[in-house]
């Protein structure tokens, strides 16, 4: 019971000192807000990027083309071994006939040339999609090692750079948001202390009666959460509505439909459910911390 009517008081005092420090209490507020807004933004631009890292990499392959002299059993035996390599995760072959097929009913000027020519020029090849793409090139060169390999390509250079931009910003993103849960920490810690700053009289009658240190400490941790849940209200609401927005006016993808943008739900949610937490733990984090620190209870 004596545990019941500490919290109870606890609860009640905090919420009294939010509204009586207003001006201490708003501006913290507003620090946390604009803060967990740009965490948002962050969240939501490291998930994309990886989203579409992801989809990248599964768009990634390696053609392999085939000697026009190549025999039936050779191609057979190169299937089976391009089965068994360690980072090869399906190989679909597709015949000369086939590309020329494709090709012709993709220009009206390519049908023709086709048909004149007597003689089918495309190869045979293999379309090979791996499991790791950061080992895309030395898996190309074990393919081009084969005699019969007239040549195998991936993109060469320009893929590695795109996978590299890609992988720079979606750590240079989480570092973002890591700096910022720390910002907002540091606010709500400094608001907290110029409140206890405030009440160090009241402080030091409540020591003199015998109140514990947990009696006087968890008034303050309260306040730091109650602070840190009304600073996430607006970051909630604007990740919710905002980003399911973007997604409907832009169709889904940025500029190009290889941007492609994460489905707003259970994304959207998750975000918030992600700001609550940020914002309330990191708000008694920073009261705790201060009412620690710098008062010595």
């Amino acid at each position: 019971m004596k545990a019941l009517r500490i919290l109870n008081r606890s609860i009640r005092d905090s919420f009294k000192s939010v509204f009586r420090n207003i001006s201490l209490s708003v501006a913290s507020i507003a620090c946390t807000t604009v803060t967990l807004i740009l965490v948002a933004i962050s969240l939501v631009l490291t998930y994309n990027v990886n989203n579409v890292t992801t989809n990248l990499e599964k768009e990634l392959t390696i053609v392999v083309y085939l000697k026009k002299d190549t025999t039936k059993e050779n191609r057979i035996n190169f299937e089976n071994d391009l089965k068994t390599m360690e980072n090869v995760e399906k190989a679909q072959y597709k015949s000369g006939e086939e590309w020329k097929s494709e090709m012709k009913q993709e220009s009206d000027t390519l049908k023709t040339t086709l048909d004149y020519l007597s003689e089918n020029p495309l190869l045979d090849s293999y379309i090979v999609t791996v499991k790791n793409v950061n080992d895309l090139a030395s898996t190309t060169e074990k393919i081009r090692k084969y005699e019969f390999v007239s040549s195998a390509e991936y993109g060469e250079g320009m893929v590695e750079s795109i996978i590299g931009i890609f992988d720079a910003i979606s750590k240079g993103t989480i570092v973002i948001v890591l700096a910022l849960v720390l910002v907002t920490a540091f606010l709500i810690s400094n608001t907290i202390k110029l409140t206890i700053f405030s009440r160090k009289t009241e402080i030091e009658i409540m020591r003199l009666v015998g109140a514990s240190n947990t009696a006087i400490k968890l008034p303050f941790v309260f306040e730091g959460f109650i602070l840190g849940v009304m600073g996430s209200i607006i970051p909630i609401i604007l990740s919710i509505y905002g980003y399911v927005y973007l997604y409907d006016i832009s169709g889904g993808f940025i500029f190009t439909k290889i941007l492609q943008l994460s489905a707003p739900f259970p994304f959207v949610l998750i975000v918030a459910l992600f700001l609550l937490v940020v914002g309330s733990l990191v708000g008694m984090f920073g009261s705790y911390r201060a009412v620690r620190k710098y008062l010595k209870i």
